[in-house]
């Protein structure tokens, strides 16, 4: 089983930072894992463009075209993969999921929505050197060459300079990499994206056929406000992930809501 069921602040403390190493090299704790928080553990790991239903998979293209377009910048500022960041950050659908390097904030996301707390929460663990291993040959040679464990949009580029050449003939796998800290959200949030070799592949359908590369911490519904309000006291909270006047409407009027009132949404 990979689901792990929590019961305290301190058991998903320790659960979710057992997985650091130390590097005798250096003598450092560092962990492989990123994680995703879902307000509800029973949400799929699904794009925001698989969401749009249909053939979603055709539309990919055509969104991406128009979305560089009307931005009115040059298309020869950004490559392939800075262009999909910039549109994930700003809500288009692409194949892109979003991640973060740190547990705290993705036990935010899934604390975050109070209209979910009669829900279980779930946090995403994926490891992502595990992953990388499953890459196709040109992949695992540029990070040994870079000496890197993670994808930058530059690295990228060098490999495939559109999306269409991300893949070749049938090869299923999934990556992450790091968007360009393009503002203090993508800092702050401590974020990196998956992208698949095909938009139509389901990062669930590749996890369980490889089970060792991931678990689920599951945040029952019971506890999600001692959670909730422990992060709070750690200042990880919308005003500090969504920096700017949006962040701070959004983390008060979480703060300030009575317990219970999302029984009459």
């Amino acid at each position: 089983m990979n689901d792990y069921v929590i019961h305290s602040w301190k058991e998903i403390m320790d659960l979710l930072y057992s997985e650091s190493r130390t590097l005798s090299s250096i003598g450092r704790f560092r962990s492989n894992y990123v994680y995703r928080g879902l307000s509800d553990k029973n949400y799929p790991l699904d794009t925001v463009l698989m969401r749009l239903g249909g053939k979603y998979w055709q539309l990919e293209s055509h969104l991406i075209r128009n979305f560089i377009k009307y931005t009115g910048i040059d298309p020869a500022e950004h490559s392939i993969w800075s262009w999909l960041s910039i549109a994930r950050h700003h809500g288009l659908p692409t194949r892109l999921l979003d991640w973060t390097y740190s547990p705290l904030i993705a036990m935010h996301f899934a604390t975050s929505n109070i209209g979910k707390y009669d829900k279980d929460g779930v946090i995403w663990c994926v490891d992502y050197t595990e992953m990388h291993k499953l890459l196709p040959k040109r992949f695992k040679k540029l990070l040994e060459e870079e000496n890197a464990d993670i994808f930058t949009t530059v690295m990228l580029n060098k490999v495939s300079k559109t999306l269409e050449n991300l893949s070749k003939a049938n090869e299923q796998f999934i990556l992450f990499f790091e968007p360009p800290s393009m503002d203090e959200r993508i800092i702050n949030q401590f974020a990196l994206h998956s992208v698949t070799s095909s938009p139509r592949l389901h990062f669930e359908k590749l996890l369980k056929a490889h089970p060792k590369l991931y678990k689920r911490v599951i945040i029952p519904k019971e506890i999600k406000w001692e959670i909730r309000d422990k992060l709070d006291q750690s200042n990880i909270h919308e005003r500090v992930l969504f920096p700017g006047l949006d962040g701070l409407s959004m983390w008060l009027t979480r703060y300030y809501r009575s317990r219970g009132s999302h029984k009459n949404e």
